[in-house]
Order: C-alpha cells, then sequence, then structure tokens
C-alpha cells in the first residue's frame, strides 16, 4: 500500500492542534464539496481523500497508530496483539524475544496472518477499524429528513439524515468501516456533521435567528411584513410603535427537534427599522409638523 501523507493533504504540519485540524479539514471540505464541483472529478477525488485525512487526523488513537506505524496504522492493534502472542510463544520454547520494532509492518503482518490463514490453525479474529468521515449539509438540508449520498472508501453510501441533525453531531453505521481479519467483524462508519449557519439564519440549539427590516412608518403606525423562514414565507404583525432592535418570537416555528416528530423550536425575529433618506423638501416639511404637533402634546 502507498504511503499517503495526511498532514500535506490538509495543509497542516505534524504538530497541529485538533483545533487546526478541525479547521482546515472544514475549510477544505467546503471548497471541494461534490454539490459545489457537481462536474468536477478532480474536486471529488480530492474531497475523498480529505474525509479520509480527517478520520485518521481527528481521532486521536488512530492518529496516534498513524504517526507511528504510517501507512499500516489500520493494522496496529493486530500487530500489538500478534507480537505478544509470538512472544509468549517465543518464551515458552525457550528464548524467541520477538522484536519486530524495528521490521517492515506489512511484512509480518503477511507472514503472520498469511501463513495461519493457510493452515488454519491459530487464527485470531479481528475487528476492522473504524471510518471517520464529515458530511456537510446546508441548515435548509438539516430542517427536512432527506437522503444523501457520499463516497467513503470508493463506496457509495446512501443514508437517511433525520430532520433536526445538529453542527458536530456523530452518528454510527454499524459494518461499513474496513473489512475484519480472519473473519472478524467489519469496524463502522462514523459520520461527523458539518452544517454552518448563514448570514440569514443563525441556529442556536433548535431555535433560529434572523432579522427582518420595516420601514418608519410600519414601526410607526403597525402594519404587516413579510420576513423568510426555512419553512417559506410567514406574514407578522407589527404592533404601533414598534421600536428597533425589537425582538419577537415566534413559537413553535424553528428548527425541528431530532428524532422527536412534531416537536419544533421557536424562531426569533429583530426587527430593523429602516430610517428614510433623501426626503423631498414636501416629506421635510411634514416630518417639522410631525415633530412640532410632538413638541406641543
Amino acid at each position: 500500500m502507498e504511503f499517503v501523507d495526511y498532514y500535506e493533504i490538509l495543509g497542516v504540519p505534524k504538530s497541529a492542534s485538533a483545533d487546526d485540524i478541525k479547521k482546515a479539514y472544514r475549510k477544505l471540505a467546503r471548497k471541494m464539496h461534490p454539490d459545489l464541483n457537481p462536474n468536477d472529478k478532480e474536486a471529488h477525488r480530492k474531497f475523498q481523500r480529505i474525509n479520509e485525512a480527517n478520520e485518521v487526523l481527528s481521532d486521536p488513537e488512530k492518529r496516534k497508530k498513524y504517526d507511528q506505524y504510517g501507512k499500516d496504522w489500520q493494522q496496529a492493534e493486530q500487530f500489538e496483539q500478534a507480537k505478544q502472542q509470538r512472544q509468549r510463544a517465543g518464551e515458552a520454547q525457550g528464548g524467541f524475544s520477538g522484536d519486530f520494532d524495528g521490521g517492515d509492518f506489512s511484512e509480518f503482518f503477511e507472514s503472520m496472518f498469511g501463513r495461519e490463514g493457510r493452515s488454519g490453525r491459530g487464527q485470531m479474529r479481528f475487528k476492522g477499524q473504524d471510518i471517520h468521515a464529515g458530511l456537510t449539509l446546508s441548515l435548509q438540508d438539516a430542517y427536512t429528513t432527506h437522503q444523501q449520498t457520499f463516497s467513503v472508501n470508493g463506496k457509495n453510501i446512501r443514508i437517511t439524515i433525520p430532520a433536526g441533525v445538529e453542527d458536530g453531531q456523530v452518528i454510527r453505521l454499524k459494518g461499513y468501516g474496513t473489512p475484519g481479519v480472519n473473519g472478524g467483524p467489519a469496524g463502522d462508519l462514523l459520520i461527523e456533521f458539518s452544517i454552518p449557519n448563514t448570514e440569514a439564519f443563525k441556529r442556536t440549539g433548535n431555535d433560529i435567528h434572523s432579522t427582518a427590516k420595516i420601514d418608519l412608518y410600519t414601526a410607526v403606525l403597525g402594519g404587516e411584513t413579510l420576513v423568510e423562514t426555512l419553512g417559506g414565507k410567514l406574514k407578522l404583525t407589527v404592533a404601533p410603535g414598534t421600536e428597533n432592535g425589537t425582538k419577537v418570537r415566534l413559537k413553535g416555528k424553528g428548527f425541528p427537534v431530532y428524532k422527536k416528530e412534531g416537536q419544533f423550536g421557536d424562531w426569533f425575529v429583530t426587527y430593523h427599522v429602516q430610517i428614510p433618506k433623501s426626503l423631498s423638501d414636501a416629506e421635510k416639511e411634514l416630518f417639522i409638523q410631525l415633530k412640532n404637533l410632538h413638541e406641543k402634546n
């Protein structure tokens, strides 16, 4: 197997912190995401490599194995267990030390498992390694239950994503990791979701925050205004005398609660009152009259 430098793929040094790796991965994953590069095969290939690199370097245990064993990091546990088994066997026979630290790990695995597999004796079953992958969703995607297909290690996997999944949430798909050794069970696939906020909408838990512009006349006299939500447009009644920065709560209009059908958070709308500019002389005169009337009262 060819050695792949995961640090180089993410563009971080070997001493990078977990936060540095997470930031680098999210930046690259968004840039190379298939939705943004629908017809770019090279971008798709890079996206898979980025996920593969993040899968290893974002997991402290896997990163430790990768740093120690390189391309053979996925067999690290098998190596350690097999090494201990051989050491015990050697000691029982009087003297074999079983020191493999300086050898080629791949050759050792081939000799260890290949020979025992052919003999049918002494086989050790090992669970395959888990795979960590990242999947970026828009707030609109996360708002509804839907299906998505993505690639992990060259395999297309189609999953149903429940509405309300959260940024940073991890779900586990059993048996979708790397194959087991000697008939052992396959590892699992762990998917971490990245769901960035937008300029228009900010999610906090199951609540959504947004802003709506209203003109001065509506703010003073009251009226109606249309606001955008993830579920479509809503008509709101604006109370007379609404001040700039007033926040209203739309109960039950927020984000769906994960795997709790019919439950939603709230939607909070903050009004921004727009002050008219470039007034005509007639408009200025009217405002002066209003000002004078207000001062008399």
